[in-house]
């Protein structure tokens, strides 16, 4: 089935963080790409632990989409194509049973992978294979395919109090 998370809310990486533990846990073979993603973050360290799981995501951080210049953009499509190519090959060989699609949204709007690729995996899937997809504003394509969606509401965030990111908690 395939899971979409989104919203303005905290808690849509969390969400399919979780689920890939749960999955693995089952022992299932989980692939996770990571997009518009290059920074350390608090789950990297645990989930390359975890034989069953497996992360892909860009090799360096280019930052924040809006500061990107155009060259940037077109290293970080690559990088995110050349990613879900890594995770389609691993799928086609029977070697992925959850493939989470962190922060696709984000990169399929602004056109920051091939949207063709993402529409072919999406209508090929088999049904043995569990797809999630994270990041705010998805696409039609996505809700058309989504068995869940789960929308992460915001009614409260200490950032709007000034608090930065907190390691651990945010990242």
């Amino acid at each position: 089935m395939v899971h979409v998370y989104h919203g303005e809310g905290k808690g849509k990486t969390t969400a399919a963080m979780g689920l890939a533990v749960r999955s693995a846990g089952c022992g299932n073979r989980v692939v996770i790409v990571q997009f518009l993603k290059g920074s350390q973050t608090g789950e990297l360290s645990i989930l390359q632990r975890i034989p069953e799981i497996r992360v892909l995501r860009n090799k360096e951080d280019l930052g924040f989409v809006w500061t990107m210049s155009e060259e940037e953009k077109e290293r970080t499509k690559c990088m995110h194509n050349d990613n879900l190519k890594k995770a389609m090959e691993l799928v086609a060989e029977g070697n992925c049973d959850l493939l989470v699609l962190d922060e696709l949204s984000a990169a399929y709007r602004r056109g920051l992978i091939e949207k063709d690729m993402v529409q072919r995996l999406l209508e090929t899937r088999t049904e043995q294979l569990e797809i999630v997809i994270t990041g705010r504003n998805p696409d039609a394509l996505f809700i058309e395919h989504a068995d869940y969606i789960t929308e992460m509401r915001k009614e409260r965030h200490p950032y709007e109090k000034g608090i930065p990111a907190r390691r651990g908690v945010e990242f």
